[in-house]
């Protein structure tokens, strides 16, 4: 969705258990949580039936992928072991797989144990909040599993981030955050990536905006972008109301991502999120 004079040439496909994944046209993610105390929507599907009931509303309303996760990476969340975050995934996800065979599954992970597990039940895509910087493995086992990465950019744990948000030049250290990376998996061997500027984690408010402002930016990692704002603090504060009432916002946050170059949106709102991307790539036709 950048502008058709964009100077970045930028990876437009992904490669999911074998098919491609077109990214020239906007994507949306619909969000599947598993957790009992996520910011939003935490405890509202946790049981197998209520979860399914949740797939079939986000693919009907136009879903192109479903990130799932079990773990709580809300500010000061819980910290959680391994084999409870396995315990509430595994089970629904393979659920999910045998019900919905041919939707393209994201896993919300920073572990490489679950990554692994996650990919061998039928996930085809693997997000990290921590980039890799949570767990040293997670690296070499995505380069082992073969599936598109998404790396977030966050500093600290989701239990110290809050106060972790010191930054000369926002744009810029992410930016160069995502090279230092990119590199990384590059010399493992891994091409699908896809980069999170992490609104909300490890920045304040106005932070948050200028990497919004600025997101084009990224495009100069040479790979896709993913926008999660979906009714983030930084939309409910602004507007002096809270999660619940935060839909407008989000969807104004998300046309400006789409504008400024996001080629994935992560979202709770699939039908709304949908219309944003009808309308931004109707305007986009004309130009």
């Amino acid at each position: 969705m950048a502008g058709k004079n964009t100077v970045f040439q930028q990876k437009s496909t992904l490669n999911v258990r074998g098919s491609l994944l077109d990214l020239s046209k906007p994507k949306i993610m619909g969000i599947l949580n598993l957790t009992p105390d996520s910011f939003y929507d935490g405890g509202r599907n946790n049981n197998l039936h209520d979860a399914l009931k949740k797939i079939e509303q986000i693919l009907s309303e136009g879903a192109d992928l479903i990130d799932i996760g079990a773990y709580s990476s809300r500010p000061g969340a819980e910290h959680i072991s391994e084999e409870t975050e396995s315990d509430r995934l595994i089970p629904v996800l393979r659920a999910i797989v045998s019900e919905f065979p041919d939707v393209i599954l994201s896993i919300d992970t920073f572990r490489s144990g679950i990554a692994k597990t996650a990919v061998h039940e039928g996930a085809g895509i693997i997000n990290d909040i921590s980039a890799g910087s949570m767990d040293n493995e997670m690296f070499q086992t995505i380069a082992e599993l073969g599936v598109p990465y998404i790396m977030m950019h966050m500093k600290g744990t989701p239990q110290t981030m809050a106060t972790q948000n010191d930054y000369e030049d926002i744009t810029t250290e992410i930016c160069q955050y995502f090279v230092s990376r990119i590199q990384k998996l590059k010399n493992l061997g891994v091409n699908d990536l896809i980069v999170d500027p992490g609104f909300g984690f490890a920045k304040n408010l106005e932070q948050n905006y200028e990497i919004l402002a600025n997101l084009e930016h990224l495009k100069s990692t040479g790979h896709p972008v993913l926008a999660a704002l979906s009714r983030k603090s930084m939309i409910y504060k602004l507007l002096e109301t809270d999660a619940e009432h935060a839909l407008n916002g989000t969807t104004a946050a998300n046309t400006i991502a789409l504008i400024k170059g996001a080629n994935i949106l992560r979202v709770h709102d699939v039908k709304a999120a949908a219309e944003v991307v009808k309308i931004v790539n109707q305007m986009n036709i004309q130009r």
